[in-house]
């Protein structure tokens, strides 16, 4: 089934791009081409990116409705904006370097349908050699897993349940499980739920915002799953350097910590934070290998502040409306 008639979607995907022209068409070429048991809409929101995304796609998708926004707003808001105008039940965020294996839409739908009291749900993020790349599901930060990432701990051993507890090491991927928390890169909600949350938390430009999604909604009641029939092969990457990168996600750590521990627990985060980083600049010093982390120790007051509070973002605009984002009634 291909996306369904206005009025009529189950599941509003809603997919984010900023200058990812070629993989955003690729991610839909992949999507739009794989029959789907469910019937559902497509909506991308283009974050004012300047390599032609938002035309190319109205002109060879012309099922997809496109939201062009007059400035990069970040990965959360971006979102908020698709599913405001989203028509389905469910709200299906999928990354534009992502394909899916099999009915990705189908095979969510139907465990959540029948396990309503989750929530939130994801399936697994797949390597281009099929295996599973680890990063769909999170433990949550704690300052135990920050004490391993400063002393080194949870880079030497990354398969240690003990000392790497926010990679979920020891959870098997092949097994439907409730978990603490799911990747923004493919996760399922029910879109009333996510307009009770509010959506994303508007402070995160990028990173941690599925985190924090998902402890929110834990205090209402969900238990976001993994499913693991639904599949994703995972490109990765690409819209950030390994520097600056490591940044935004700094970033959004430290956010994190500011929007949900105490002041002395999140200062001691933080602590941590700088440390571990330290540590690996030291070492890539050294060593002349890894040298991204030296430009991450030299960006520290940038990452240490976190990204700006909700009031200080300017407001979200649209370019002119094209025809295709016209609310259908």
């Amino acid at each position: 089934m291909t996306p369904a008639e206005p009025m009529t979607p189950a599941v509003s995907v809603v997919m984010v791009t900023y200058q990812t022209r070629e993989l955003t068409r690729r991610a839909l070429t992949g999507l739009l081409g794989t029959p789907s048991a469910v019937p559902y809409e497509v909506i991308v929101v283009d974050n004012a990116s300047t390599d032609g995304s938002a035309e190319a796609i109205r002109a060879e998708f012309p099922a997809v409705r496109v939201v062009r926004l007059a400035r990069n707003v970040g990965f959360g808001r971006a979102v908020n904006v698709g599913a405001e105008r989203a028509h389905g039940r469910w709200v299906l965020l999928v990354n534009p370097d992502t394909e899916p294996v099999g009915d990705v839409i189908a095979e969510l739908v139907r465990f959540a349908s029948a396990n309503p009291e989750h929530g939130i749900y994801t399936g697994r993020t797949l390597r281009p050699d099929g295996t599973d790349d680890g990063h769909s599901v999170f433990g949550l930060p704690g300052l135990w897993s920050y004490a391993c990432f400063a002393v080194g701990l949870s880079t030497l051993f990354r398969r240690s349940r003990l000392v790497n507890p926010e990679e979920l090491p020891g959870l098997s991927r092949s097994t439907a499980a409730t978990v603490p928390a799911v990747s923004g890169c493919l996760l399922l909600v029910e879109r009333a739920l996510f307009a009770e949350l509010g959506g994303f938390a508007p402070e995160y430009f990028m990173y941690s915002e599925d985190i924090d999604l998902c402890v929110r909604a834990a205090r209402r009641g969900a238990r976001p799953a993994l499913v693991p029939t639904a599949r994703l092969l995972h490109v990765g990457g690409g819209a950030s350097t390994s520097g600056g990168k490591r940044v935004m996600v700094l970033r959004g750590k430290v956010t994190y910590l500011r929007s949900h521990w105490s002041v002395p627990r999140a200062a001691a985060g933080r602590a941590l934070l700088a440390t571990g980083v330290a540590a690996r600049a030291a070492g890539a010093r050294l060593t002349g290998r890894a040298g991204y982390w030296r430009e991450v120790w030299h960006r520290r007051a940038e990452w240490l502040a976190g990204w700006p509070p909700p009031e200080h973002l300017p407001a979200v605009r649209l370019v002119t409306p094209h025809p295709t984002d016209a609310p259908t009634t």
